[in-house]
């Protein structure tokens, strides 16, 4: 692993444009539950199965059950950014860092000092009355009962991206255009397994693709430079200077 480690600084020395695309990987070192492993969210037991509860016609059919599940298990407000976020940042502040593109909805990486976010799946610290789209705090969402109501009357609803429901335009517009120009991308802590979130992978022009991961994915042949391990001890041992 340490001629991947000198190979990857040597890169990102020689870069200028960097995108960093994300996924859950990068918050579980931050104590964030993955969906995916075996302790994660999907292996876990509930009266329905995660997929359907956070799914647009379980949140229509039933809100009251989905919020119960979404403050149990959703709203991690203790969780606090980890190396990777910190190290992203700083890569952002000394110019090398064009953007992260992120599939995590905690707000970590803003958190560790990221400016440039594209969060394809939105965010937990955003949300609003469906009726008259005043916008309200998490706390709102967390220390309510029930169905969090508006003062109009109308429910409010997380800005997160609901399974049966699209990705924002102009979120996902501005993150393929900073992957299509950038001349590094790195991805980390995924699976590459959820759609369309995964696709932005195929529009990356650059010479170099690094996946950082614990597990193989389906991109491992594809990249140029590919590192098994936990995201946050690999970004540790990256020199960020501009």
């Amino acid at each position: 692993m340490e001629e991947q480690i000198k190979r990857l600084q040597e890169w990102i020395d020689g870069s200028e444009s960097i995108v960093f695309f994300g996924g859950a990987g990068v918050s579980t070192e931050s104590g964030i539950p993955d969906f995916r492993s075996v302790d994660g969210l999907y292996n876990q037991k509930y009266d329905y199965p995660p997929e359907e509860i956070l799914s647009r016609t379980f949140f229509d059919r039933r809100p009251e059950e989905f919020y119960r599940f979404y403050r149990d298990k959703m709203l991690c407000l203790d969780a606090r950014p980890n190396t990777a976020h910190r190290k992203l940042a700083q890569l952002e502040r000394v110019g090398k860092l064009r953007s992260v593109v992120t599939q995590n909805i905690d707000g970590l990486h803003q958190m560790a000092g990221s400016k440039r976010v594209w969060e394809l799946h939105g965010s937990v610290h955003r949300n609003f009355c469906m009726r008259c789209k005043k916008p309200y705090p998490v706390e709102f969402i967390r220390d309510s009962q029930g169905i969090p109501t508006c003062s109009c009357g109308g429910t409010v609803k997380p800005d997160v991206v609901l399974y049966e429901e699209s990705l924002d335009s102009r979120v996902l517009e501005g993150a393929l255009a900073d992957i299509q120009q950038a001349d590094l991308l790195i991805i980390g802590g995924t699976s590459l397994a959820v759609y369309p979130a995964a696709s932005l992978v195929n529009y990356y022009r650059g010479d170099r693709l690094v996946l950082i991961n614990k597990s193989p994915t389906p991109y491992d042949r594809r990249a140029d430079l590919a590192i098994a391990g936990p995201i946050g001890r690999i970004l540790e041992q990256i020199q960020a200077e501009g």
